[in-house]
């Protein structure tokens, strides 16, 4: 299904639709403030394996992160973090950034890395926060961008539904999207390290 989203005013009964496809174990592709992102409710394994297997990778291998509405999800799924930390992130999100952060044991292993760490997106889109919110906790999260391929069906959502249509349940259509992803922070260390530039400068 292509659904057509407002980012400006998400309609509710279109993200009451979505956040239902989720529930049922469903995988969507929806906008960020960087490029598309394809995600699934962070509890349903099968969904997480079918988008592993979309993008051909192993589970284990992945680099899922977990979409959050804000800050205060952070204290289920990571382990707690430094006042500098925090502080960058509330200064910087919702924003084109990705901070790596230990992750707690409540993470579902199945999307553990093997360093234990979690990549939290707060993206400055409202679709995807509407969504999380009606949701009550994460989405899964994985970038569709693919740099072996031309980019433009990164950007296009009716190219973008041509090309998945038949592997996932619903695209949402929010407008043209970005080509390019987001900022990487790993604040596992003892200082944040931006890990791959992208969209965004940290302030």
């Amino acid at each position: 299904m292509l659904l057509r989203i407002f980012p400006e005013n998400p309609s509710s009964r279109q993200i009451r639709t979505v956040v239902e496809c989720l529930l049922d174990g469903g995988v969507i592709i929806y906008p960020t403030d960087t490029v598309y992102g394809m995600g699934c409710d962070i509890f349903k394994s099968k969904a997480i394996e079918r988008i592993a297997q979309i993008k051909g990778i192993k589970v284990e291998k992945a680099n899922f992160s977990f979409i959050c509405s804000d800050l205060s999800q952070l204290s289920d799924y990571t382990r707690p973090i430094s006042n500098d930390v925090f502080k960058l992130m509330k200064k910087n999100l919702p924003g084109p950034f990705t901070f790596i952060l230990n992750a707690s044991n409540s993470v579902p292993k199945l999307i553990q890395s093997k360093k234990k760490t979690v990549g939290i997106r707060i993206p400055g889109n409202n679709i995807p926060l509407e969504i999380v919110n009606e949701l009550g906790h994460p989405i899964m999260s994985t970038s569709i961008h693919d740099e072996d391929e031309i980019l433009e069906y990164t950007t296009d959502p009716e190219l973008i539904y041509e090309k998945y249509k038949n592997l996932v349940d619903i695209v949402i259509d929010g407008g043209f999207g970005d080509n390019e992803a987001s900022t990487i922070i790993d604040c596992t260390g003892s200082e944040p390290l931006i890990i791959r530039e992208g969209k965004g400068e940290l302030i």
